[in-house]
């Protein structure tokens, strides 16, 4: 049963809050601001907040949870800790960034069903700073390569500033099916996503699509080796950063990337030793460095990518072309050999030559 409580003259003009705090200490912020929100305490019958002041003779009403109840906070269960090192992973590591080979197969961050991702093990990155490292992107989780890792908070601004002002060149190699028609090339086609995919309707999953909501995607790609026609060495540089992009773009060419299956269905599988695996590798990154200069770091191919890259006689080990694409200057138009004369417009009268100072003749 609900108890009234009566406001004393050492308790007059005290916040509602520092009352509680006085009287019942094990009652925390919280549950009270909940005992509050639902009407549970009540000032002179009214509703009230933490922050209202009470009146000597006002009549506070406690519910029985605060008068009768445990008060006491049970301490929740700490979060797992995930076992596992990235140590073997580390590509390269100053004072600001620590920089990764992510193996594919291993997600970035959590998710519905993964009980092993990058986030969940940068504890083991810690090393001299005390301070746990943090995620400036991601890749997804069967793509393998460069993955950049912030070590403190300043540099984890610089470089998300960095990716977000496109201040960063990223080179992805891959493995289609098939080769392109243009050797070089820009891949223009907006992307929207689609739900409703997956075992439980959760996965996500791109589309070109052309509408309001569909957002423009940009990928500059070209092809350094050619397998026959059944397959292509693929360097890919995503201009925007959407899900999947990479992805769903050399799809959209009529290309898929070997072990895609998502985008390219059974025109993905691999034939004899190229494996069943997502053939894409963040291969290079180009990106200012939170402490001056630029940060310029290269990830070996991961195992399945190396086999199927010497299989079909592709250097797995050669240099990534950071390439570019310069947008062609538009021609100054030609001048005509004559101009033709505008109707209504009149012919501009010629100047007169001054007549100058008459001179007196010489005899």
């Amino acid at each position: 049963m609900d108890r009234q409580q009566r406001i004393e003259r050492d308790d007059d003009g005290i916040r509602l809050d520092r009352w509680f705090k006085r009287h019942f200490p094990a009652l925390t912020h919280g549950r009270l601001e909940k005992l509050l929100r639902t009407g549970q305490v009540r000032v002179d019958g009214r509703r009230a907040k933490s922050a209202d002041r009470l009146a000597e003779g006002q009549m506070l009403r406690l519910p029985p949870l605060v008068t009768e109840g445990d008060l006491t906070e049970k301490p929740r269960p700490a979060a797992p800790v995930m076992q596992g090192s990235l140590q073997d992973y580390v590509l390269y590591m100053d004072t600001s960034v620590i920089v990764l080979n992510k193996p594919p197969g291993l997600a970035t961050q959590g998710g519905s069903g993964l009980t092993k991702h990058i986030d969940g093990m940068l504890d083991s990155l810690t090393y001299e700073k005390g301070q746990r490292p943090r995620l400036v992107h991601r890749l997804d989780r069967d793509t393998s390569g460069v993955l950049v890792i912030a070590r403190t908070v300043p540099a984890a601004a610089a470089l998300s500033k960095s990716l977000a002002s496109r201040d960063a060149s990223k080179i992805y190699w891959a493995l289609t099916k098939g080769v392109p028609a243009k050797k070089k090339g820009t891949i223009k086609a907006a992307l929207l996503k689609e739900g409703g995919f997956g075992p439980h309707g959760r996965d996500e999953k791109m589309a070109v699509r052309d509408t309001d909501d569909s957002k423009h995607a940009i990928t500059d790609y070209m092809v350094l080796g050619e397998a026959g026609e059944e397959f292509a060495f693929v360097a890919a540089k995503p201009v925007t950063g959407r899900t999947h992009q990479i992805r769903v773009h050399l799809a959209f060419l009529g290309t898929p990337i070997v072990g895609d299956f998502k985008y390219g269905g059974d025109a993905a599988k691999g034939t004899g030793v190229i494996a069943d695996k997502l053939h894409l590798h963040a291969r290079c990154i180009d990106i200012a460095h939170p402490d001056g200069g630029r940060l310029q770091v290269t990830a070996p191919l991961p195992p399945h990518m190396r086999e199927s890259f010497e299989a079909l006689g592709f250097d797995p080990d050669a240099e990534p072309k950071i390439f570019s694409f310069k947008p062609a200057k538009k021609p100054e138009p030609a001048k005509p050999a004559f101009e033709r004369k505008k109707p209504g417009t009149k012919k501009p009268a010629p100047k007169k030559k001054s007549a100058g100072k008459m001179r007196p003749r010489k005899s």
